[in-house]
């Protein structure tokens, strides 16, 4: 048997860490991984398209799937809801290809509960001056609206003991090779092997 099921990642991160750059680097460099694509009730914006940035449905088709329960979670932002459909994770998965869900601390626990065979990393900044760094971008922002941002990325980052993976951020490509390290080990371990060469393996040991 050649095919193996492939990996949910939960990544999570404080606004300012760099996790989406470093999932951006690792999803061009392994063609493997891919980034779950949320379900979502709100309009689609110029430039976006159904299937890549959202799957765009209806309030009615997002309450039949609540209904349904193929959410691994769910949450009303302004008015719109956004999930994680567990089908549409499962297709990805049964594939072989890994995937890759960027969510928060909140919802990788709901994740968690209900796929525990889902691994987790967390990604954080080298210290606070360089998180405040970049999170004051380009210098516009008042030190009010700063410090906001910063005392939610504090919040977030308590949660980081909850993870299996740290990976701090300081050097970008250092960060980038734990990442992809993480996703090469786990696709070496016994059962990952087993069911990707198990005809081999067998004939191996006679």
């Amino acid at each position: 048997m050649n095919h193996s099921s492939g990996t949910l990642y939960i990544v999570s991160a404080p606004s300012g860490a760099g996790k989406t750059s470093l999932v951006n680097a690792l999803i061009k460099d392994d063609k493997r991984v891919s980034v779950s694509v949320s379900h979502t009730t709100r309009g689609k914006r110029p430039g976006e398209e159904h299937g890549i940035n959202y799957h765009f449905v209806s309030h009615d088709e997002f309450k039949a799937l609540i209904d349904k329960n193929d959410f691994l979670e769910h949450a009303e932002v302004f008015g719109n809801f956004y999930g994680t459909s567990r089908s549409t994770l499962q297709q990805v998965l049964d594939r072989g290809d890994d995937l890759i869900l960027e969510i928060d601390w909140q919802g990788a626990r709901q994740v968690r509960e209900l796929m525990p065979e889902a691994r987790s990393i967390f990604i954080l900044p080298p210290n606070l001056e360089a998180l405040r760094q970049r999170l004051d971008g380009r210098g516009q922002d008042s030190a009010e609206i700063i410090a906001g941002r910063m005392k939610e990325a504090v919040s977030e980052m308590q949660h980081f003991d909850e993870y299996e993976y740290v990976i701090i951020n300081d050097d970008f490509d250092v960060a980038l090779e734990e990442l992809k390290a993480v996703f090469r080990s786990n696709r070496l371990l016994l059962c990952k092997q087993q069911e990707r060469h198990g005809a081999l393996l067998k004939q191996l040991i006679g």
